[in-house]
């Protein structure tokens, strides 16, 4: 209870007391709406100014994209496949519980190896292709492609130097089909 000051008047009785006192209540000056405490930004905050005029991911979260999706993509893949190869290794004898076991090990084996790969591919042509725009000072379409030549030649660098030429090209093709395909997208689906 909290003591309201008042004029003391030691004649009156103690109902007269408890009418200048009152109940004490924590949370009396928290009833405002949040605006008024907290100017709360409406649009995105940037930590460097020259990132807020880029039209791009930043390089950070362009690795943390690529690679996600790299990593997903590959995995629900993989997943798939190893499942495939789990109902197939399945034998007449098999218990249920031996052959959800052969489907949950298929599938989590293949899923983890396809997207292990995928994320690492997404991960250097992320690395790249920053580079490239950090290299350059533009961002267009020759970047993407040459960092997925780039990409392709580096995953299969260790294989040989004609199995990194391969790549190279197969990833430089991918890519240039996908920034196409995207330009294609854009131009002519309304969305």
């Amino acid at each position: 209870m909290a003591y309201q000051p008042g004029v003391p008047n030691h004649s009156t009785t103690h109902d007269d007391n408890e009418s200048n006192r009152r109940l004490y209540n924590p949370y009396h000056d928290l009833q405002v709406p949040i605006q008024t405490i907290y100017k709360l930004p409406t649009s995105p905050e940037y930590l460097f100014p020259e990132e807020s005029h880029a039209q791009r991911r930043s390089w950070g979260e362009n690795l943390t994209y690529y690679t996600g999706i790299g990593y997903l993509a590959g995995a629900s893949v993989g997943a798939a496949k190893g499942l495939g190869s789990g109902v197939k290794s399945i034998e007449p004898t098999d218990t249920l519980k031996l052959k959800i076991n052969r489907v949950l090990n298929g599938s989590g084996q293949a899923g983890r190896q396809l997207g292990n790969r995928c994320g690492v591919i997404g991960l250097l042509y992320a690395g790249l292709e920053s580079g490239m725009v950090a290299a350059r000072d533009t961002d267009d379409v020759i970047n993407s492609v040459v960092a997925g030549l780039g990409t392709g030649a580096i995953y299969k660098a260790a294989a040989g130097p004609r199995s990194a030429a391969v790549a190279g090209a197969i990833g430089g093709v991918l890519v240039g089909l996908a920034v196409a395909g995207k330009q294609a997208l854009k131009r002519y689906v309304p969305i």
